[in-house]
């Protein structure tokens, strides 16, 4: 049965992939990016936030079955952490009363295999309180003592610890609402390309995000694990970091997990 989709970053890279391939199904795809998209929305500010969660009311009718929320940036900024984090948690908590309206609603967000590297606490902690000041200034810090480098990741750790627990509280789990997420290792997509075109800075996201199973990904390999997961076969997967990272988590980490 067709179904109404969210999509945010979808005019370019994973987020673009997903839309691709549940257009291709027969569902209706509303797309939300900077430009280029159904919903044209700055979620790195808090009017682009409100504008997304208004306008997506608008053109689904004040009904979702499904958000996807793939947008995210990689900037040695405060900017990844308005974004990743709380343009992403802004997204997902501002749509879930269109959720709550449908039959076999589910979501998902873009978090990273980044998320087990090593991170800012402080940033981490900041942005799981949701106090976006101290989270900002966190990641100002950071780059001022030259480890922007750890951002993304702290980024993509909160925002992965955010859908642990918020998945399986009343106004989700409860209201029969999915929340997950999914870690990609090193994904060739408009933002990563530059460092993969360069042989030494290919070197260090390689040593960073070792892939022995198929090497790096293309979008359109890790679309089917969204699709999956935004769909109403999924009745009991919630609360989960799904890597899709061709074995870098379990290079990284081997059995630690358990």
């Amino acid at each position: 049965m067709p179904r109404t989709y969210l999509v945010t970053g979808s005019a370019s890279g994973i987020g673009r992939a997903v839309a691709e391939r549940l257009q291709g199904q027969g569902h209706t795809v509303i797309g939300a990016d900077l430009g280029g998209a159904d919903i044209e929305a700055d979620l790195a500010t808090a009017d682009g936030r409100a504008a997304l969660v208004t306008r997506a009311g608008e053109l689904s009718g004040g009904r979702l079955d499904a958000v996807v929320a793939c947008a995210g940036v990689a900037a040695f900024d405060p900017l990844t952490v308005r974004v990743n984090h709380f343009g992403a948690v802004a997204t997902l908590e501002g749509l879930r009363p269109l959720l709550a309206a449908a039959d076999a609603p589910r979501a998902v967000v873009v978090s990273s295999v980044a998320s087990v590297h090593p991170v800012d606490d402080e940033l981490v902690e900041a942005a799981l309180s949701g106090d976006e000041g101290a989270a900002v200034a966190a990641a100002e810090a950071a780059v001022e003592r030259g480890e922007g480098r750890v951002i993304y990741g702290s980024t993509k750790r909160s925002v992965a610890r955010w859908v642990r627990r918020t998945a399986v509280t009343e106004e989700w789990a409860a209201a029969g609402i999915t929340l997950n997420a999914i870690g990609p290792g090193t994904v060739v997509t408009p933002m990563t390309r530059p460092m993969l075109d360069d042989p030494e800075a290919r070197a260090v996201v390689d040593t960073a995000v070792p892939m022995p199973l198929n090497g790096h990904a293309a979008p359109e390999q890790v679309a089917p694990l969204l699709d999956w997961l935004t769909g109403a076969e999924n009745t009991h997967v919630t609360g989960q970091v799904v890597f899709v990272d061709g074995g870098a988590d379990a290079v990284l980490r081997g059995d630690g997990t358990w």
